[in-house]
């Protein structure tokens, strides 16, 4: 009877449901799933990204909230207290993004963005560097790309960047065009697709994961990729995203960290890296 109880005990301990809430192949979905047992959550290796719009061109209408240095200062502290193994930046300034990379231990890759026609200085200060996106990772870089998305609309230029670490893991950002406005929603649409088969691309020979502002609530990642996005949080809710090869990374959770100094929160998604 002692091992019978014993093994009852056990069984209930490795066992259970968990509600994921999210998107699957860029469909939506909200439901309560059979979740990984404690043995299958111990196999492969935990990768987190964590995502941020930092809003530090110095131009735009949310940079009095940023309180310059406060917000490059509260991106390393959450940094520090969440150890995330890749960090992708939207609306980052590259001296910025580099002091952060330096305080944190975390190699940087860095786009410019087009702005007007031309590349950006930061100001209020200036010597911030160029405006634009940035990757971090704990891994060092093997390679990394960028490219400006066919479909543009207004004046600043929207691309995507993505790195391939030591691990042959891949870490993509973007900050896709806003939709105020017809052409701005028909570019966001565009950008979205294009966005799609580069993961996919990327995603036919390693393990890829994404974080961005893409400025909509609906998913761009391609089939086979599970989405996560900060629509529980309290800041132009569900427009950041996190995707992952559900091949490759399994079993996402979700946790939205509020910003003081961001017209976004921040948006953490905790997965396992598994082999094929």
């Amino acid at each position: 009877m002692l091992v019978v109880a014993v093994g009852c005990t056990l069984v209930l301990a490795v066992t259970g449901w968990s509600r994921q809430e999210g998107t699957t192949g860029g469909q939506e979905s909200s439901r309560s799933v059979a979740g990984p047992t404690a043995v299958q959550r111990a196999t492969g290796s935990p990768l987190t990204l964590m995502q941020m719009n930092l809003c530090l061109s110095g131009l735009a209408g949310c940079y009095g909230r940023a309180a310059y240095p406060a917000v490059v200062r509260e991106a390393v502290d959450r940094i520090r207290d969440t150890q995330p193994d890749a960090v992708t930046f939207n609306e980052a300034c590259r001296r910025d993004a580099a002091w952060i990379a330096r305080r944190t231990g975390l190699h940087l890759r860095f786009a410019r963005v087009i702005y007007h026609g031309a590349p950006l200085p930061c100001i209020q200060p200036d010597g911030r560097g160029l405006f634009g996106d940035a990757v971090l990772t704990r891994a060092p870089v093997d390679a990394s790309a960028n490219r400006a998305f066919e479909a543009q609309a207004g004046f600043e230029e929207r691309r995507w960047l993505c790195v391939t670490t030591r691990l042959d893991v891949g870490v993509c950002t973007a900050h896709l065009s806003t939709r105020r406005t017809t052409a701005g929603a028909a570019a966001n649409d565009a950008q979205c697709a294009e966005l799609a088969a580069l993961l996919a691309r990327h995603a036919a020979t390693r393990a890829v994961t994404f974080g961005g502002d893409g400025n909509r609530r609906r998913s761009c990642a391609p089939e086979g990729f599970w989405t996560r996005t900060d629509r529980s949080g309290y800041q132009a809710v569900g427009i950041q995203h996190v995707y992952g090869s559900g091949a490759t990374l399994r079993w996402p959770s979700v946790e939205v960290l509020p910003a003081s100094h961001s017209d976004h929160d921040v948006l953490v998604v905790r997965a396992r890296l598994v082999s094929r």
